[in-house]
């Protein structure tokens, strides 16, 4: 639902080995000792450690975002062509119980394994090819669209921020996160509402109330990215290990996942 990685901005970015190789972790900026690496690489030299710390850079956070993406559209496309559309939904919701635990999994222990990242992308793109499948056979072309609009609005995303048409502040990272919590217990609500009252409380049934509901989590959806990079920012200033990059990479995809979901629901609203 919300993106569990970036929730806390600045939480829990590991900055460069201290001694011995081992990393520190903070919750407030800090300085390697013996210097912040340059942004695209450089590392600085340390004394006392058995190995040079191979530090995170911004090529690496795309080069690993790039392979988890693919894996998810990769796993995604397969799904959508091999499995038949009345089965679909069996395919689907196995994956989503499972991409949700680990995800939680990753998320709480900060696991920057690759092999854990790329299995969560793996089961997510089941997931997302299930649920592709089912809405392609009743609005076609509606998936490449909601593709479209996703990579758009990421787009769109970082060049808010990489503009500074909206700056991550801590008012503001506050407030999303407010949002976040209130657009998570009104789906909550909506859905324990349905099992009494057909429609729930009107937010998923496809109405003008839905349609509103649905723009209102796209926006809330788009603007986590903006915490997403400004979290790849400091880890980068910071000096965080490389391994990184596969937590940062993870966090992302996660956004991804959710903005193609809710963006794929509003386009079923105004095909019926």
């Amino acid at each position: 639902m919300s993106n569990p990685v970036f929730s806390r901005k600045g939480g829990g970015i590991p900055t460069a080995p201290a001694q011995g190789g081992y990393a520190t972790w903070n919750t407030a900026p800090t300085q390697s000792p013996y210097g912040a690496p340059p942004p695209y690489g450089g590392q600085p030299q340390q004394y006392g450690t058995t190995a040079p710390t191979q530090y995170m850079t911004l090529d690496d956070v795309v080069v690993r975002t790039a392979a988890t993406v693919g894996t998810v559209i990769a796993t995604a496309a397969a799904v959508m062509v091999m499995v038949p559309t009345e089965t679909a939904i069996g395919w689907a919701l196995p994956a989503a119980l499972i991409g949700l635990v680990l995800g939680l999994v990753i998320s709480i222990k900060q696991i920057t394994n690759p092999a854990a990242i790329l299995a969560y992308a793996a089961v997510e793109g089941v997931f997302l090819g299930g649920i592709s499948k089912l809405f392609e056979s009743l609005y076609s072309g509606i998936v490449l669209q909601a593709v479209i609009g996703t990579f758009g609005v990421f787009a769109g995303m970082l060049v808010v921020y990489k503009t500074g048409a909206i700056r991550v502040t801590p008012k503001f990272t506050k407030w999303l996160l407010g949002a976040l919590i209130g657009v998570v217990a009104l789906i909550v609500v909506n859905l324990v509402a349905g099992f009494f009252v057909d429609g729930g409380l009107g937010l998923r049934d496809g109405g003008p109330l839905a349609i509103i509901f649905s723009l209102v989590v796209i926006g809330i959806a788009a603007l986590t990215f903006l915490l997403d990079f400004d979290m790849v920012d400091q880890a980068i200033r910071r000096g965080a290990p490389q391994r990184f990059a596969w937590y940062a990479a993870f966090g992302l995809v996660v956004g991804l996942v959710w903005l193609y979901l809710e963006i794929l629901r509003l386009l079923s609203y105004f095909r019926d």
